[in-house]
């Protein structure tokens, strides 16, 4: 069955644009177009599209706004449209946080310039969130804890609707709670769905958190920094966007610059190198965790959480050859269960967590 999606776009020339690349592909249907906010809501109410794609800037009713109300109303996966600006990161970021699954850089150069390549990258975001666990219609700040209300050391996260009522057929994440251990690196990799994931998990987190950590979000260069102020405003802990000669100091999250790739070395320094063409992933979650296993041996934990394609398996393989621990994201938990399912399959997750209570027994096993 075809992908049923509406266009929401302001731009007469964008909105035709999207449709035709869409109706393209056989499996994708487009039932609707929407030119702003206010008819976003109302198409998706009478339409029931799979997919929204949406843009952030509209007249009557801005994208973030139209996304909130979605998702309180009827809940659909939307794909946001942004610019490649700092400004253009802190609103996607925002559309993240009401609800949205996953963002496209609005590029009128790149459909001029490659349409086959946009055509490919645009069908395949479609038909992957399409294919989205619907539970990150519960993903929106108002659910996220604060530092002010994170839990303390110990504590369980705050409650959020249980994983098995929004995916049922999905098995709920049993591992035992883990051991106590002195690691040297917290090492965190995923994509789709990570922003929200990334916070969620940080939050909990105290001021003294004993292990520095490292973060890979797949993301483009114009989004990392505005994501790392982003996420140390929430955070007890600090998290900087990562620049060579950075020294891993315990309670500090260094986020991978997008494209770029983000190493360590056994002196605890951080390296950033310029993101090889030949890689798929700019950062790559592969190439962080194969340095972390190579300069800690069995002293890393390692994180796989929601994201596409499978980055982060032949990393987590390397890790786990040294000696290392690696968790999973439950696929109940995820909106993409497609990097930390390679690692389950692989036979690599030492354990398997949802996201609710990754924070928490991120304390437990460090502190």
């Amino acid at each position: 069955m075809a992908v049923k999606v509406l266009v929401v776009d302001d731009s007469g020339f964008f909105r035709r644009r999207v449709s035709e690349i869409l109706a393209s592909d056989p499996n994708i249907q487009v039932v609707g177009t929407a030119t702003n906010g206010r008819e976003a809501i109302d198409q998706a109410l009478a339409l029931k599209p799979d997919v929204i794609t949406m843009d952030y800037e509209m007249p009557m009713m801005d994208g973030i706004t139209a996304v909130r109300h979605i998702m309180q109303r009827c809940p659909t996966p939307v794909l946001m449209f942004s610019s490649l600006t700092h400004e253009g990161a802190r609103v996607t970021l925002d559309a993240l946080d009401a609800g949205a699954v996953d963002f496209l850089p609005k590029n009128f150069e790149d459909i001029s310039r490659t349409p086959e390549k946009v055509k490919q990258l645009l069908c395949e975001k479609v038909h992957s969130i399409a294919r989205s666990n619907r539970r990150y219609s519960s993903f929106g700040t108002s659910s996220l804890p604060t530092p002010a209300t994170a839990p303390s050391p110990g504590l369980s996260a705050r409650s959020s609707p249980a994983p098995a009522a929004a995916n049922p057929a999905a098995p709920v994440a049993s591992s035992p709670a883990p051991k106590r251990k002195g690691y040297r690196l917290v090492a965190i990799g995923t994509s789709t769905g990570g922003p929200v994931a990334l916070q969620r998990v940080l939050t909990q987190l105290p001021a003294n958190f004993p292990a520095p950590l490292v973060l890979i979000q797949h993301m483009p260069a114009a989004f990392t920094k505005a994501f790392a102020e982003r996420l140390d405003k929430l955070c007890r802990i600090s998290v900087k966007e990562a620049e060579d000669g950075d020294v891993l100091r315990p309670g500090l999250a260094l986020l991978a610059p997008g494209g770029k790739q983000m190493m360590v070395d056994t002196r605890g320094v951080v390296r950033i190198l310029p993101g090889d063409e030949r890689l798929n992933y700019k950062p790559c979650v592969d190439i962080t965790f194969g340095s972390a296993a190579k300069a800690y041996s069995d002293k890393v934990l390692a994180l796989v959480l929601t994201g596409m394609g499978a980055d982060g398996r032949e990393g987590a393989r390397l890790l786990k050859q040294g000696g290392s621990q690696v968790w999973a994201q439950d696929e109940a938990s995820c909106v993409i269960y497609g990097m930390p399912m390679a690692v389950v399959k692989a036979n690599l997750a030492d354990a398997v967590y949802s996201l609710d209570d990754i924070g928490r027994h991120l304390v437990e096993a460090c502190m």
